[in-house]
């Protein structure tokens, strides 16, 4: 049976683009027809599912160049008890006609799912897993009500009871009754209050043809039990009384699951303190009056009131007032931001001393915060490679667990002749002592963990793989204005009687910061600026322009030109009369505007940008960690080497085309090297995108932040070796978690299995119970020790700060 399915596609431009994404698809099998919207930014495409996938059919829309726009939804996901849990619901989604890809975060207990609209709906996400027999939640405190709760009561009733009937077998207390008949009556009903959902969830992971953690501590729990009422009856020598073990067992796995989810909750903990930022009123101005509406319902448009003290309720620019903003919960910056006439505000941000009002540019979903926590989120649901090799040994895991319990007990019993009672023990112990979960929980708690971190810093690590690619950066190219340099210049010196003006003419038309400040600087001078005809950008050269009343008697135009030395060399505009100022300028510094009329050269501009305070700090920074840095720009040599030297960078590319820093990344990467490229313009993304690594620059162009993994939110360049170093961290504690666990596992269970059996030492079946609930809490705990973790470079940027203050 034939299949139309309609796919949103971003990234085209022209009916050449059309023409490829339908030439591509048309060539897979068992596709028959295809064709593209270009208005809509849609292919419709009929094919036949017996033939071809869907991923498939994505897969080359995107070889072919362009983005597949699929929608995306989050769902919180309660039940889920172990590593194989995730991984069975993992696979089943994946598994639908229409999800892309569909990931699920154990720690963060939630599925990330990419989908098509036209082919599933997130009605039958939900269907196929409470089918599986886990629930969606709506919120984290139904999943607090609905599982930490019973499970402390559970906990309570278990070692209440356990405890006491432990310290009678030991102690041998008198008993009114036969002391086996007393621990069944005390201990059946607190074993079934206290094992139920473990039991309920063997039924459950059975039924979905798999094989999890619950089945096997139900095994050991209901092995133990059942020996035990066995041994009551008389089936079984009296020596198998394990009630007391059974019921601490069991309370020890609920203990363990408990402490667990605690912590897993904190992982998280981050994002919801994002989502608190959030105020619930806003006091807007309507008919010259104000009125307080809750948060969700300004529109964009709105005058808002902000007084000292309360939080910006939506994105906007400020129409009136002067305050300062503590921004620190967005960009990580402690140091207030001064807001004034024109100035943008953010959502979530503190207003702490003035009265602002703004116009409301962005609400809800639209805003800068929300888009952060989507990120975050997101970044998430991404998966190391690292986890994925966890993830394959998971699997294999449970099966290996089996045979050994299995075997282990055989051999004690038929070929060590130790007995029914000593080949029973180790059959529980080792159920109950192995722990696949801190296998599965070490590397996304610590990717959970880690990324919060980042986002409370004001780093945004948007893909998980981004942590690991950090390992291998050795070489750092930053671009030069706007990163290493504050991105806004300011005109130090003119020569020229009419070059301020000549050169304002054409420069108005650009919005390029060297362009914006000779605008500015020829406002404040009263200019009065001529129209421009036959304007021309020239990339990494500089502007031309036919400009008008420019002669000796004011009347006619002539061609002006306004930009580098490349600029009046391709012009054949002699530099001789005015080559020392050139050199001098540069030489200082500066970024020299040669303006020329009519091929001669009328003057000059000198432009100076302000090298941020963070430039040299992060420059030594990444020296100390063993990482070189290299500065990319389109300046001349000359004022290159000059900025790069008060910075302390000394590798400089100079005189680079926008176009030629992607090929200049790839040419590090060529020689071996682990590039990372931090920038902020348009012309930046390009090389974002081809580097190892992307560091966009957050108060860049949206287009830069799209191409980097990586968005360092404030406009410091010390955050590059901040993110380098909390990327290193997270990595340096998935491996120590990973070492822990496979350590764990690979000690206890031979030690369970009954090694250490021939020197007269047992590993009973609660001391197996209370190692498996330490195993994973100790994993997550370490994991959440990165929540406290501030990066080196991060220190030295609070110590600029205070020295700011």
């Amino acid at each position: 049976m034939m299949m139309k399915i309609s796919i949103r596609i971003g990234g085209m431009g022209c009916a050449a683009c059309a023409a490829k994404i339908e030439e591509a698809l048309r060539r897979i099998e068992g596709v028959h027809g295809a064709a593209v919207n270009l208005v809509e930014g849609k292919v419709s495409v009929e094919y036949d599912p017996e033939k071809v996938k869907l991923k498939e059919i994505e897969a080359a829309v995107e070889d072919a160049g362009y983005r597949v726009l699929n929608d995306r939804i989050t769902l919180r996901i309660g039940g889920m008890s172990c590593a194989m849990c995730a991984r069975k619901i993992e696979s089943e989604l994946k598994g639908i006609e229409g999800i892309s890809s569909a990931t699920v975060n154990l720690a963060a207990e939630r599925a990330y799912i990419s989908y098509n609209p036209s082919l599933t709906s997130p009605g039958r996400f939900r269907e196929v897993i409470e089918g599986l027999g886990y629930h969606v939640l709506d919120s984290d405190e139904d999943e607090l009500e609905e599982d930490l709760s019973p499970r402390k009561r559970r906990i309570i009733a278990g070692f209440g009871v356990s405890i006491p009937l432990m310290a009678i077998m030991y102690l041998h207390i008198p008993l009114p009754v036969p002391e086996d008949i007393f621990m069944l009556l005390v201990s059946l009903a607190p074993f079934i209050y206290v094992s139920e959902p473990i039991f309920r969830g063997a039924m459950r992971s059975l039924r979905a043809g798999t094989l999890d953690m619950d089945v096997m501590y139900s095994m050991g729990i209901g092995v133990a039990f059942l020996s035990s009422l066995l041994g009551t009856a008389g089936i079984l020598p009296s020596e198998f009384m394990f009630y007391e073990t059974a019921l601490m067992l069991a309370s020890f796995l609920t203990l363990g699951r408990y402490l667990e989810a605690r912590a897993k909750g904190k992982t998280s903990e981050a994002v919801r303190r994002l989502m608190e930022l959030q105020p619930d009123t806003a006091t807007l101005i309507r008919d010259g009056e104000e009125v307080e509406v809750r948060a969700d319902e300004i529109n964009t448009g709105d005058l808002v009131i902000v007084r000292p003290g309360d939080r910006i309720p939506a994105d906007g620019r400020v129409l009136e007032g002067t305050s300062y903003v503590d921004e620190s919960m967005i960009t990580g910056e402690t140091l207030p931001v001064l807001k004034e006439r024109d100035s943008e505000v953010i959502a979530g941000t503190i207003n702490t001393d003035g009265v602002l009002k703004f116009r409301v540019e962005r609400t809800g979903s639209e805003t800068f915060l929300a888009g952060i926590i989507r990120l975050v989120d997101e970044a998430q649901a991404s998966k190391p490679e690292i986890q994925r090799i966890a993830d394959r040994a998971v699997s294999y895991f449970i099966p290996a667990v089996l045979l050994v319990a299995a075997s282990a007990s055989i051999f004690w019993y038929f070929i060590m002749d130790a007995g029914l009672l000593f080949s029973v023990t180790v059959l529980v112990s080792v159920l109950v002592v192995a722990c696949p979960c801190a296998l599965g929980l070490a590397t996304p708690t610590a990717v959970t963990a880690g990324i919060g971190r980042g986002a409370e810093l004001g780093i945004l690590i948007k893909k998980g793989e981004a942590l690991e690619v950090s390992e291998r950066v050795s070489v750092v190219l930053f671009d030069k204005t706007g990163t290493l340099t504050e991105g806004k210049p300011e005109v130090t010196e003119i020569i020229g009687e009419d070059s301020l003006v000549l050169a304002a003419a054409l420069e108005r038309k650009s919005r390029h910061p060297i362009a914006e400040a000779i605008t500015r600087m020829a406002s404040l001078e009263g200019l009065e600026v001529p129209e421009v005809e036959e304007f021309r950008s020239i990339p990494g050269m500089g502007l031309t322009g036919k400009v008008r009343s420019t002669g000796p008697d004011g009347t006619g135009s002539c061609l002006v030109l306004a930009g580098n030395r490349a600029l009046m060399r391709d012009f054949n505009v002699p530099l001789d009369p005015l080559m020392d100022k050139i050199d001098e300028l540069e030489s200082g510094g500066r970024t020299v505007v040669m303006v020329a009329a009519d091929g001669a050269l009328r003057g000059l501009i000198a432009v100076s940008d302000t090298i941020k305070p963070g430039s040299y700090l992060a420059v030594r920074e990444l020296g100390r960690m063993g990482v070189d840095t290299v500065m990319v720009t389109g300046d001349n040599r000359k004022t290159a080497e000059a900025v790069a030297g008060e910075i302390g960078i000394h590798n400089v590319i100079s005189e680079v085309l926008p176009g030629d820093k992607a090929d200049i990344v790839s040419e590090f990467r060529r020689k071996g090297e682990g590039v990372a490229f931090v920038g902020d313009g348009i012309n930046d993304a390009p090389a974002l995108a081809a580097a190892d690594l992307g560091l966009a620059i957050g108060s860049g162009t949206d287009v830069a932040r799209e191409a980097g993994e990586v968005v360092l939110v404030g406009d410091d360049p010390l955050d590059a070796a901040a993110a380098l170093q909390l990327a290193s961290r997270v990595m340096s504690r998935i491996k120590q978690n990973l070492f822990w666990a496979f350590a764990y596992n690979t000690m206890l269970i031979p030690l369970a299995a009954g090694l250490l059996h021939p020197l007269g030492l047992v590993f009973r079946p609660e001391y197996a119970g209370l190692a498996m609930a330490l195993s994973s809490v100790t994993v997550v705990s370490l994991s959440l020790m990165l929540r406290r973790y501030t990066p080196h470079a991060r220190m030295l940027k609070l110590e600029l700060e205070e020295d700011i203050k």
